[in-house]
């Protein structure tokens, strides 16, 4: 009794000491890019490091969520330019797992400072790194569509794809990364139980669909050697130019700040060109959210307009420099067409996004042999999409991980759904979203039932 004592005040100790020990990315050494990183080949691993097998619960109530492992990478990708940078991502074994499936889960941190990276994010203690509730906290919508996944008892890699100084919506970069955390995955997997012939997909929603949506346009010619079973994306930003335009001087037009923040960063002319055409007065204010999370960033450029801090307003965006950027970079198809099979949600009255922007990408891709399943949600926005696509994605992927084919591998497939249209097979997967949501908020031990 005595020794079973010490044993587990020893482990809390330990824990303890782990969580008093996080520090967030842009003060953690374990994140700096090697000057020889050039010396590397996309997806070889830099360094790794095993963590606390817990993740953070999205209410400060709540106890740590359990898992099996929790290892982290530091890797080597390419940045939107092409040149080689690194980049962190982290491979998360839920208890009872089948170690013959792994999902790429890409989260919609949605952010341009490092410190919201997943990899932190997601790690027991983030939440109170400043001693603020929650500040660094990514959607908690991700945390149960993650924790549903591993209900599943597939094992999970997620990216920090938008790279080591946080480049939000710089598609390549997110795409690179997103492939490249995959080859991490399976080559590093293995030696931690992952089966070798595993079977892997992707999934991804709003700005975590960015990710995986450039990953499958530059898969065949970046990384062909990987043979996705498919990938799930949902509430796609096809056009940003065009997400900035519906969004500005709305609810979510702290987004827009966020779009263009972070495509500067990615881009060295038009981070000069911001420089150039901002207006001196106001550009303290057009940076203000820059350093916030996601929830924070869209807070603070609530119903704001973003083309008045600029010294010739919308008509700035017209200039050579912008305009380029935005119409190849920010334009979803412009890398290539997917050949994996993909399922594809959108609401129809998306707030960000207009769905003519998705109905005229999966157009463009269907005329080139493209195999996709695509639901248009008639009744739901943006949010709403999230909750109401997510089972049906969750029953899609779980076919695919279990090597079914789907029923339209080279054609496309519409399908109008009121709000919520379930089949009677993925009525179970309700209970693996439920579990995941309630795991999320509450904390706890994910007993996954492996699906077979």
């Amino acid at each position: 009794m005595i020794i079973s004592l010490l044993r587990a005040g020893l482990w809390a100790a330990c824990l303890t000491s782990m969580t008093s020990a996080l520090v967030p990315p842009s003060q953690d050494p374990w994140y700096r890019q090697p000057e020889n990183i050039s010396a590397y080949a996309p997806g070889e691993t830099i360094r790794a490091r095993p963590v606390a097998s817990e993740l953070e619960p999205y209410t400060p109530v709540g106890m740590p969520i359990s898992v099996e492992l929790v290892h982290q990478y530091l890797y080597r990708t390419t940045d939107s330019v092409g040149k080689p940078i690194a980049a962190a991502a982290t491979l998360i074994v839920p208890h009872n797992s089948d170690p013959s499936k792994l999902l790429a889960y890409e989260t919609f941190y949605d952010a341009n400072n490092p410190d919201c990276s997943p990899s932190y994010t997601l790690r027991h203690g983030s939440s109170h790194g400043n001693g603020d509730l929650m500040p660094n906290m990514t959607q908690p919508m991700d945390l149960a569509f993650l924790s549903a996944a591993l209900q599943q008892g597939w094992w999970v890699i997620t990216s920090d794809y938008e790279g080591l100084d946080a480049q939000f919506a710089a598609g390549y970069l997110a795409g690179y990364a997103t492939l490249d955390s995959v080859r991490v995955a399976l080559r590093e997997g293995p030696a931690l139980g992952l089966a070798q012939n595993a079977r892997y997909a992707m999934w991804g929603y709003s700005g975590g669909a960015l990710a995986c949506e450039w990953a499958a346009e530059l898969q065949p010619s970046y990384a062909p050697e990987l043979h996705f079973e498919g990938a799930a994306i949902g509430g796609l930003l096809p056009n940003l130019t065009s997400a900035i335009d519906t969004i500005n001087k709305g609810p979510f037009s702290g987004a827009a700040f966020v779009i263009v923040i972070g495509i500067a960063k990615a881009y060295e002319e038009l981070h000069g060109w911001l420089g150039e055409n901002l207006i001196e007065a106001s550009r303290h204010q057009f940076y203000g959210s820059a350093d916030s999370c996601v929830l924070g960033e869209f807070a603070g450029g609530m119903l704001n307009d973003i083309f008045r801090y600029f010294l010739r307003g919308k008509a700035s965006f017209t200039d050579a420099v912008p305009s380029s950027i935005l119409g190849s970079a920010g334009q979803m198809g412009s890398a290539g067409v997917p050949r994996m099979p993909m399922y594809v949600y959108k609401g129809a009255l998306d707030e960000i996004s207009p769905i003519a922007d998705t109905d005229e990408l999966v157009h463009r891709y269907c005329d080139d042999s493209a195999s996709i399943e695509y639901h248009r949600i008639l009744a739901a926005e943006h949010l709403t999409t999230a909750v109401f696509g997510s089972v049906n994605a969750l029953q899609w992927l779980a076919d695919r991980l279990a090597g079914h084919e789907v029923a339209n591998p080279d054609s496309c497939r519409t399908t109008a759904v009121p709000l919520m249209d379930l089949k009677g097979s993925a009525i179970s997967y309700l209970g693996s979203e439920a579990v995941g949501t309630l795991t999320s908020v509450i904390g706890g031990r994910l007993n996954s039932r492996p699906s077979r």
